[in-house]
């Protein structure tokens, strides 16, 4: 995709936030659309389709946490990623953020380049998953990784992007166990830092949809699909 064609949702209640780090990634050639609450930023996120959210957490009449999680309920958002950008560094900030099906969390302040950098990884990620052609059967479980699709028991189900990323690999191996650095490195990557319990609210979560019985935790090594 080309870079003119990439859209980005930034969303902060601070105006000096909005314009610094607008015109950082307007400068590099992304069109960023801008809300001040999370009200808004669902309603231009259905308008405009972006291809990444950046979304601060504390803001008026709805908070980041909240947009997110709405956000990650239309299916024809179900493929962007969405990363937290807040002062707020405490771990069950964190953990309720990728709970809510977050891809990221960026802690501010940041240096604009710093943060320049970390948007082209993401997109960097998006680009190379979205190229990937593959469909994956296991028992009643299909995933279409070109049509961003799940259906079990034949009914579809919508995923957060990670939620789908994590199931998609797990499930292309049933049986082998995937260590938790091999996780880390092909769902979030290098050049993503996570904390240690990211893996962890992801599969919880998969589990509550997918069903329990299909993940095996593999104590100090990491998961496994059970087919």
């Amino acid at each position: 995709m080309n870079k003119n064609d990439i859209k980005i949702l930034l969303v902060d209640d601070e105006p000096d936030i909005l314009e610094i780090v607008g015109y950082n990634l307007s400068n590099e050639g992304y069109k960023v659309i801008t809300a001040e609450n999370g009200v808004a930023a669902i309603k231009k996120a259905k308008k405009h389709k972006p291809q990444l959210i950046i979304l601060d957490v504390m803001m008026p009449e709805m908070d980041g946490i909240e947009a997110c999680e709405q956000i990650r309920k239309i299916p024809e958002l179900s493929s962007t990623i969405i990363t937290f950008l807040t002062a707020r560094a405490e771990d069950y900030s964190q953990v309720a953020g990728f709970d809510a099906g977050a891809d990221d969390y960026i802690t501010k302040p940041i240096k604009p380049k710093l943060l320049v950098s970390k948007v082209k990884a993401l997109l960097r990620r998006l680009n190379e998953n979205g190229a990937s052609s593959e469909l994956i059967v296991v028992g009643d479980l299909t995933i279409n990784r070109d049509e961003y699709k799940i259906i079990l028991n034949k009914e579809e189900i919508i995923l957060p992007r990670k939620e789908f990323e994590l199931l998609s690999l797990l499930a292309s191996k049933p049986g082998k166990v995937f260590k938790r650095e091999d996780i880390l490195d092909k769902v979030w990557g290098n050049e993503v830092i996570v904390g240690g319990r990211t893996i962890d609210v992801h599969i919880r979560k998969l589990r509550e949809k997918i069903g329990d019985d299909c993940f095996k935790t593999v104590k100090g090594v990491g998961y496994k699909f059970v087919d």
